[in-house]
């Protein structure tokens, strides 16, 4: 059974940064291309950056140069280092993994910018 778990969300102030973690259990985890998604009120789920199995990573253009997305296969863990982040930023944020042709989602953790 697969399962992600994210953690690391809270409030801050813009410019400031976070980090998000995500625990992945029931995959040999080294093999797969994880992501971070985000959803913010009103908004459809987007793509905030990937990273394969070779340590290739992929960002959305308004994540290039802020966020940093990173993976360690020994302990099965993802994560996302977001910093000058900006009140547009403010979304529930989810960890992803293809796995054939299921897609398998955390429940996600919000992050709310704002002074």
């Amino acid at each position: 059974q697969v399962q992600l778990v994210e953690s690391g969300g809270g409030l801050v102030q813009p410019g400031g940064s976070l980090r998000l973690s995500c625990a992945a259990s029931g995959i040999i985890f080294r093999i797969y291309v994880m992501g971070w998604y985000r959803q913010a009120p009103g908004k459809q789920r987007e793509l905030v950056a990937t990273v394969a199995s070779t340590g290739s990573t992929n960002y959305q253009d308004s994540a290039k140069g802020r966020f940093t997305i990173s993976r360690d296969n020994a302990k099965s863990t993802l994560e996302l280092q977001m910093n000058s982040l900006k009140p547009e930023d403010t979304a529930l944020y989810y960890c992803n993994v293809r796995v054939g042709s299921m897609n398998y989602w955390g429940k996600g953790t919000l992050v709310t910018v704002s002074s």
